[in-house]
């Protein structure tokens, strides 16, 4: 009986054994991604991904965190305590300037969804030269200068815009930023007419929440960076045609989301093509190309926002996108 017992016990520890050996190699690979702000439609595609097992299909163990107006997304990316960022074209330029080694590896749109919100009896941008334009203090560096550029706008028409709508209804001659799925919303509740204009179709060439990781997570772990790009734009897919398993995710993470904000978003997204218009229409989902890079490069130069010596090739690379083809 003892040596029966000793063979069966001899047993055992070998299968734990190789079972401790297995495991890690076989385990998902855990992976933080940081979005923008607060849970939203805008980022649906990766609660998307998530709610519906697409990272776990993948292999990856994704925690979701969410951004917001006191994150510092860039420190928190070269810190290590995310693996990618939802980012933006300009402030990887500007890192990329300061020798910061972050990359673009995706976008989720096609284009930037800002805009000026202005009241219903604005023409277009081109009327809105000479008047009070309520914007943020960062957009100074960003937007405000393609505006000057390409409508001649003039500083002394800058107010200042503190996320507080109610500048903008106590004064028809006022038009403020605002996003195109974000501000009009509210507008809409109060049954304030409004007319929004978006800068992309003026030309103005950044992508959109873009995903953002760095030299290192792309030299030491490319397959999971492969892996995660490619769920998530399947997630994007999957959003808008079925957007209820993200959106059950994005309330528990942001309760004051609403079913209407969510579907007035969502409206938007599909009217305007932002996932699957311009490159995406041939491409798939996620593309980003060379030209646009240069565009937003050539803009930055021009307006003195950017050294004219940064390798602006490096804020990116198409590598994970280019043979995808995700569409709808």
């Amino acid at each position: 009986m003892n040596a029966v017992m000793t063979i069966v016990s001899r047993a055992l520890l070998v299968v734990a054994t190789c079972l401790a050996f297995v495991g890690p190699s076989t385990a998902a690979n855990k992976v933080t991604f940081l979005t923008s702000w607060f849970a939203q439609a805008e980022h649906g595609g990766f609660y998307q991904a998530k709610a519906t097992g697409l990272y776990e299909k993948a292999g990856l163990d994704v925690t979701i965190k969410m951004g917001g107006p006191q994150v510092n997304g860039s420190q928190l990316l070269l810190a290590g305590e995310t693996d990618f960022l939802m980012g933006y074209d300009i402030q990887v330029l500007k890192g990329r300037e300061k020798g910061l080694p972050l990359v673009t590896v995706a976008s989720s749109f096609q284009f930037d969804l800002q805009g000026i919100m202005a009241h219903d009896d604005v023409a277009d941008l081109a009327a809105l030269k000479g008047k009070p334009i309520l914007i943020a203090s960062s957009s100074r560096t960003t937007f405000w200068p393609w505006l000057r550029a390409r409508y001649g706008y003039t500083d002394d028409q800058i107010r200042a815009y503190t996320f507080n709508l109610q500048p903008f209804f106590a004064d028809p001659t006022v038009s403020q930023q605002a996003y195109l799925s974000s501000e009009p919303f509210q507008t809409q509740q109060q049954g304030v007419k409004t007319k929004f204009f978006l800068f992309a179709d003026g030309g103005y060439p950044p992508y959109g929440s873009t995903i953002v990781t760095t030299e290192k997570m792309l030299a030491e772990n490319p397959d999971v960076v492969a892996r995660f790009v490619k769920a998530s734009l399947e997630g994007w897919r999957d959003y808008l045609k079925n957007p209820e398993p993200a959106n059950a995710l994005i309330k528990v993470d942001n309760p004051k989301m609403t079913d209407a904000q969510i579907a007035f978003a969502i409206d938007k997204l599909k009217q305007t093509k932002a996932l699957d218009g311009g490159d995406a229409a041939t491409g798939g989902i996620g593309i980003m190309t060379a030209a646009r890079w240069k565009q937003t490069y050539d803009f930055l130069v021009a307006a003195n926002l950017l050294d004219p010596n940064t390798e602006w090739q490096k804020a990116f690379t198409d590598r994970f996108v280019k043979d995808l083809k995700i569409g709808f």
